[in-house]
């Protein structure tokens, strides 16, 4: 992942291995994967060590569609991470990190 900063520097979490399939041929985003590849990720990119990140578990995987998750950094600052959904295989890119309002 590239480096992430409040100016809006783009960080791509580029990892097939976020699929699930769902009920009724649908298939979603595997939450659980995703908030381990934010958080690993945010850490190294900002360096501030983050306690935990809540994503929503029924995001179909529409190329072009976003979602965002909720992390929280040591001290309880929290912010919501917007993510992009770039194609079919999941594969997802940070577009925004902002301060949760």
């Amino acid at each position: 992942m590239r480096a992430v900063g409040r100016g809006g520097a783009l960080a791509v979490l580029a990892t097939a291995s976020l699929l699930i399939a769902a009920g009724c041929g649908e298939t979603v985003i595997d939450a659980a994967k995703t908030e381990d590849v934010v958080d690993q990720n945010l850490e190294r990119a900002t360096g501030r060590k983050v306690t935990s990140v809540e994503c929503p578990s029924d995001v179909e995987v529409v190329k072009g569609a976003t979602f965002d998750c909720t992390v929280t950094f040591a001290g309880g600052e929290r912010e919501t991470a917007t993510l992009k959904i770039l194609n079919e295989d999941a594969d997802v890119a940070l577009t925004n990190l902002r301060p949760l309002s």
